[in-house]
């Protein structure tokens, strides 16, 4: 004769081997409150769980998978992404667009602006900084002659930016990159002798890519061979381009070289200090 089917939940239950009970009540969340109540009580009537006691704990569930975020969105998480280890870059950024909107704001043309309204905001214009108006040095680099220069100069600095902060940092990147801007400032000031009016983070920048050029060379931070000698290439690939694209009138190189100059220095500071740790390079 067949066995007839429990009716009773408490006799099915009792019907059930421990290790299913223990799942059971393990697992309680994924079923009917009762079930898991009834799986505790069974358990505890066969001593397997002193009475009065929880049950045990159920296994844990993993989160929530994010959200997926499409290419777009995910570029600007990771360049404007702020976190402790990453927010001198687009601090600066906004610094230079806030700069920017405040000028326009103020009644510069936007495309063609005026070297009397340069003046000033503070643009490194020789015959005033020379003669007690130091701070033109740094006031410079962050005013821009009009929304071309300062788009690629933006551009440059998200690329540069992202990589020197997080090959040292983001107290030493600000560093290099004001050191680097009064630099070629000095050094346009050193080779304009006829007197120049000068702005822009062009000289900042091109001390970030002497940076990153001293930090390959020297291996003043941990990357490997295949990583050292791409950033090599690549900076000797840019710079020189920069350089030529920058044959202009209006353009003053001289900052740039300035700028590549004092990075270069910063970099190789860095690795004399011993501020960093040797690179150890494993391909």
């Amino acid at each position: 004769m067949a066995d007839r089917p429990a009716s009773d939940p408490a006799e099915l239950f009792a019907q059930k081997t421990d290790a299913e009970l223990l799942y059971l009540a393990q697992n309680a969340p994924r079923y009917p409150p009762a079930v898991g109540a009834a799986a505790v009580r069974e358990l505890q009537r066969r001593g397997l769980v002193p009475t009065g006691q929880p049950a045990p704990p159920p296994h844990p569930t993993a989160a929530p998978p994010e959200p997926e975020r499409g290419i777009l969105a995910e570029i600007g998480h990771n360049l404007f992404g702020v976190s402790r280890a990453y927010f001198i870059t687009p601090l600066l950024l906004l610094l230079n667009l806030a700069v920017f909107a405040a000028m326009v704001a103020g009644g510069l043309d936007a495309f063609h602006p005026d070297s009397a309204t340069l003046i000033r905001w503070g643009s490194n214009f020789s015959p005033l900084t020379l003669p007690g108006q130091p701070w033109r040095l740094l006031t410079s680099c962050f005013l821009h002659g009009g929304v071309a220069h300062l788009l690629l100069n933006s551009l440059a600095l998200l690329f540069l930016g992202r990589l020197c902060e997080t090959l040292v940092g983001p107290g030493r990147l600000l560093l290099a990159y004001l050191l680097s801007g009064v630099g070629g400032s000095l050094f346009s000031l050193w080779w304009h002798t006829r007197g120049v009016n000068s702005v822009g983070a062009s000289g900042a920048i091109f001390g970030l890519y002497g940076l990153v050029l001293m930090l390959a060379l020297t291996g003043a931070v941990p990357m490997t061979k295949t990583q050292r000698y791409s950033l090599i290439w690549l900076i000797l690939l840019l710079v020189p381009g920069e350089l030529q694209a920058g044959l202009k009138a209006t353009t003053d190189n001289a900052a740039h070289l300035g700028g590549l100059a004092t990075g270069l220095l910063v970099g190789g500071a860095l690795k004399l200090l011993a501020r960093l740790p040797g690179s150890r390079p494993t391909a």
